[in-house]
């Protein structure tokens, strides 16, 4: 006996809140892709149809535009589920930490790898709510374990702060080597 029954059921789309919302974004975001797709690359006459530097981009971006119209063709036939804007709510609310991350790369070059990697930490521990010390006290530790880890022990390439300019020589090149 087979587990499918029908075809129609080997098909079924379980819609989810917000899902015709992501698909309308998606086909705009691929249509406009695809529509910069003439200015943004080039096609060398005589070159094999796999090695144009248009081909594959413009492969991706067709896949890319159809699948998402697809998509949004299935999800405009399915029924509808209550919490769309509840869902779209957890869709901004994201997007907050992706701004954290902007202020923190912004913030770096100015105050520094390790001041700002230890303010960014105690700061973002508050933000999600954990108002103990001990919290706070681990958050610091562990945005100090990651300078050494990453700046002395990787030595990763970091922009040096412009507050060290402000310290004493000997400091100031202690700081601009391992923090």
């Amino acid at each position: 006996m087979s587990r499918v029954k029908t075809l129609q059921s080997l098909f079924k789309r379980y819609r989810r809140p917000g899902d015709i919302v992501f698909a309308w974004v998606v086909l705009i975001v691929a249509v406009f892709l695809l529509s910069q797709l003439l200015s943004q690359t080039q096609w060398k006459s005589g070159g094999k149809l796999f090695a144009q530097p248009r081909f594959w981009p413009g492969l991706s971006l067709i896949l890319m535009t159809s699948f998402a119209a697809l998509h949004l063709f299935g999800s405009a036939l399915s029924e509808r589920l209550e919490g769309r804007w509840r869902e779209i709510g957890l869709w901004i609310a994201s997007i907050e930490y992706a701004l954290w991350f902007v202020v923190y790369a912004i913030a770096v070059p100015y105050a520094g790898y390790l001041p700002t990697t230890f303010a960014f930490a105690i700061l973002l521990v508050l933000r999600a709510g954990y108002r103990s010390v001990r919290a706070l006290f681990w958050a610091g530790v562990s945005a100090i374990v990651i300078v050494l880890l990453f700046k002395t022990f990787l030595q990763v390439k970091l922009p040096a702060g412009q507050i060290y300019d402000s310290l004493p020589d000997g400091l100031r090149q202690i700081m601009l080597n391992y923090f």
